[in-house]
């Protein structure tokens, strides 16, 4: 007997390894469950509909297996190249992925879901249901909507999950580690995602944008990293452009006398100190850029096209 095997170490051999995409309707929750699987903040959440832009990989290290989350901008009806390039990237995620999981609300299905379920191959990737915010509904009701959403395409699981706060979480990477190839790992295993630094950075003064700022303002914002240093005594030292799209919303995101802007960057800047463990200098200013969301320069910037 090895040593490995004496002290109960997984065997090689079975490891797993694979990619799962994680799609659904605008809202549902997909990237507080990439969050919570990965075991850390990979992808900004707020309220705010499709606050996820970009397809952001989420790593999910755990013994036996290691899966490799796709977080997904969610699936609507597109009104600018934006969110044609956010919905382009959504779809073709459910391309060469292992496993494909399907977020819906607890609350029921409505017409946005079936729209994302028509969108399934029937001949691809094992498919999960997984039915969000159970802890928002009485357990009774959940029941004849787990039923009707069997009816709805030939799931090769259905998972009630409560993202925010983790219920069924182990179950559910048990029924995937299920489904993955044998093989070893994509990612080392204290990489919790792939994206750059200066990416993420950009992502957490966007999610400052979409916590204190409401109505159409979030969805004309774009944050563009311009320069990023990294100094001999520790300090990080990052400027960063928000765009928008109208003079007046330059002067929502200002504030009175630069309250809101100072108090959003200083939020976000304490989230990349975590980020980056290391202090950081974070400097931001407003541009109004007219038509941003067209633009396929600023949106090349942006990683979406």
């Amino acid at each position: 007997m090895s040593a490995s095997e004496m002290e109960g170490a997984p065997d090689p051999a079975d490891f797993r390894c694979g990619v799962v995409a994680v799609v659904g309707r605008p809202n549902v929750g997909k990237s507080t469950l990439v969050n919570r699987l990965v075991g850390e903040k990979v992808a900004i959440v707020s309220p705010m509909p499709q606050t996820t832009r970009n397809r952001i990989s989420g790593i999910c290290n755990r013994p036996g297996a290691q899966i490799v989350l796709l977080d997904t901008p969610g699936i609507h009806r597109p009104h600018h190249r934006l969110n044609r390039a956010m919905v382009n990237a959504a779809v073709a995620s459910l391309e060469h992925v292992d496993v494909v999981y399907v977020l819906v609300e607890a609350r029921g299905m409505g017409p946005g879901d079936r729209h994302v379920v028509s969108l399934l191959k029937r001949d691809g990737p094992p498919v999960f249901l997984l039915v969000n915010k159970i802890d928002l509904v009485p357990k009774p009701a959940l029941l004849p909507l787990i039923e009707g959403a069997a009816r709805e395409f030939p799931w090769a699981e259905i998972v009630p999950i409560s993202a925010k706060h983790g219920d069924n979480a182990d179950r559910l990477f048990d029924v995937t580690r299920q489904r993955l190839p044998e093989g070893a790992p994509l990612f080392p295993e204290d990489q919790p995602t792939d994206q750059p630094e200066r990416f993420l950075a950009g992502e957490l003064l966007r999610e400052q944008v979409c916590l204190h700022t409401r109505q159409e303002v979030p969805h004309e914002v774009a944050v563009v990293i311009e320069s990023w240093e990294e100094r001999e005594d520790g300090l990080t030292k990052i400027e960063a452009v928000i765009f928008v799209e109208k003079e007046n919303q330059k002067g929502i995101l200002i504030g009175k006398e630069g309250s809101l802007l100072k108090r959003m960057a200083t939020a976000a800047r304490l989230e990349i100190e975590k980020l980056l463990a290391c202090r950081v200098f974070l400097r931001v200013w407003v541009r109004v850029e007219p038509g941003w969301r067209e633009d396929p320069a600023v949106l090349a910037k942006l990683g979406v096209v």
